[in-house]
């Protein structure tokens, strides 16, 4: 199994970034995938996630409105798109099945968010 997540990067408040993620290694398209974050100090968190076929999703409220989640099962891809980003959007963004499965973590890919 391999999750490499890319796209972040530093940007000012109000801005945008697109969030990438590419699997391997199991069925994709069999999963319901997901983003999540990591501040510093703090616990991990769902940010979104998204059905096998991509007709539902979920969205942490904290996101909602600005963030959206869409997968694309013939590139093993899904993707998070940030708009009008916050400082407390500023993070690690991992992408995962849902449930988390603990072999399936990548690196992240780091969001910073300041002006």
């Amino acid at each position: 199994v391999q999750v490499v997540e890319s796209g972040g990067g530093l940007v000012q408040p109000g801005e945008s970034l697109r969030l990438v993620c590419v699997a391997s290694g199991f069925t994709f398209r069999s999963y319901v995938m997901s983003w999540y974050r990591q501040a510093p100090g703090k616990e991990r968190e769902l940010v979104a996630r998204i059905s096998t076929d991509g007709s539902i999703k979920y969205y942490v409220d904290s996101v909602k409105g600005r963030f959206t989640i869409s997968r694309d099962n013939a590139k093993n891809t899904v993707y998070l798109q940030m708009n009008s980003l916050k400082p407390e959007d500023t993070a690690v963004y991992y992408c995962n099945t849902f449930p988390s499965r603990s072999n399936y973590w990548g690196q992240g890919t780091q969001v910073t968010v300041s002006s």
